[in-house]
């Protein structure tokens, strides 16, 4: 066994992505009260003017067997409407509380399956809530797209709103994996799609590709590979594909026997990440890989990339409001959580409450160690000179830190810890010593 393998055996251990700090299971029983949410809103809103926006349509008309994500079922279209009248008037809620007209950034379309829903239908949500802010210097828009169901329509409609992103859902190209995970779409959709997103002036694609999925072997790895360098999307996600049956029972149409697990699934990753670097591509921060040209690169190499509930991004907005069932909005100093259920979420929004049912208001010390846990996500690297950074906790942290340095994955030095190259794939656990 080679001293990489080790290392992966060794560090092999459930650990969170860190989109948050406290991570969702750890957040308060309770969820904050609405007043305090209000007050985080305004105060946030009162340091930086500029918001990002994320608005989350979870219908979809088939399942996808290996999805954990907060997702309904239909082929029923006459849900489309009062859902998003929910929405808009949830944006009104919070476009009541603010005390001048918010600065739009970022704006990002997730799901389900944002393209579920008609381009009629997209362009009245978002024209509405358009009309109700002004545009940073430079913004980004981006949606979710299924290249089964986005049509030309859904394409020239968001262009013309602004949207110059979108990332396209495909796990893996192999017909026989998207068979046995009900994913409903093939190479030649995702080549239309692609194609026709460039010829409207999309400026950057990202394909989402999983490992760790049923029957998915090397050679279905190096395939896929392929595909993408034929296509080259400017950005790639690489995620690790979560068995939790308990949490998602689709999951259960296939068997533990069918997935790759352990030093077999390592490997998957591995060697994507070496055919993905082959390519051309950037490694960015962590699961995410980039072209050179593209946004998420340059932010890196100017030392601004950020990491929220929407992944990597090159803005950082202190406020960032989402709106929809189940969607998580995040003040730097609080988080909540909307009703997951979309009918409740419906209701509560109806009789003008805003629809939070769990959160988290950050302590000094949790937004200390959610702050060097960032600069470790994004620019593998933290430092704590400035006192104003510094806790007991951060320093307990570093104090167990000796294993990861032995073994050569980070260098402590004064005020200063640094992830060197070996340590890239081990970013979660390196963080998980200070969390």
């Amino acid at each position: 066994m080679t001293q990489q393998q080790q290392l992966l055996e060794k560090y092999n251990v459930p650990v969170p992505r860190y989109t948050s700090y406290p991570t969702v299971p750890y957040w308060d029983e309770q969820p904050p009260a609405e007043s305090a949410w209000k007050q985080k809103v305004v105060q946030a809103f009162g340091r930086q003017n500029e918001i990002s926006l994320y608005l989350h349509l979870p219908f979809c008309e088939a399942l996808c067997t290996y999805c954990g994500c907060n997702k309904r079922i239909t082929k029923n279209h006459g849900v489309e409407s009062p859902y998003l009248e929910a929405v808009l008037k949830e944006w009104a809620l919070y476009r009541e509380l603010l005390p001048g007209k918010p600065v739009l950034r970022e704006l990002h379309l997730g799901g389900g399956t944002p393209t579920f829903f008609s381009p009629e239908n997209l362009h009245h949500l978002l024209s509405t809530i358009l009309a109700d802010v002004e545009l940073a210097e430079q913004y980004e828009f981006g949606f979710e797209a299924h290249p089964g169901t986005t049509s030309p329509g859904h394409l020239e409609v968001l262009r013309k709103l602004g949207f110059t992103r979108l990332s396209i859902g495909i796990q893996d190209f192999a017909p026989e994996i998207l068979e046995i995970i009900n994913r409903q779409q093939t190479f030649e959709d995702v080549v239309q799609v692609t194609e026709k997103a460039r010829e409207l002036g999309y400026e950057s694609i990202n394909y989402d590709l999983i490992f760790g999925l049923p029957l998915q072997t090397k050679a279905h790895i190096i395939d896929t590979v392929k595909k993408v360098k034929a296509l080259l999307p400017e950005r790639i996600a690489f995620y690790s594909y979560a068995h939790v049956p308990w949490i998602s029972p689709s999951q259960r149409a296939y068997s533990e026997a069918d997935l790759p697990t352990g030093q077999e699934k390592r490997e998957l990753y591995e060697l994507g990440r070496e055919l993905l670097e082959a390519a051309g591509y950037v490694e960015i921060g962590m699961d995410h890989f980039a072209l050179p040209k593209d946004s998420l690169c340059k932010a890196m190499e100017a030392g601004h990339l950020h990491r929220n509930f929407m992944g990597y991004t090159p803005f950082n907005t202190e406020l960032n409001l989402a709106l929809g069932a189940s969607s998580i909005s995040d003040s730097w100093d609080g988080y909540v959580q909307n009703e997951k259920k979309i009918e409740r979420y419906q209701e509560i929004v109806e009789s003008g409450k805003l629809p939070i049912i769990k959160g988290h208001l950050l302590s000094a010390e949790d937004e200390i160690l959610r702050k060097h846990i960032l600069n470790l996500m994004c620019r593998h690297e933290t430092s704590w000179e400035d006192p104003a950074l510094q806790c007991g906790a951060l320093y307990d942290g570093i104090a167990r830190m000796d294993e990861l340095e032995a073994d050569g994955l980070i260098t402590r030095e004064p005020f200063r810890l640094r992830v060197e190259p070996a340590g890239y794939p081990f970013i979660r656990n390196i963080s998980l010593a200070l969390d």
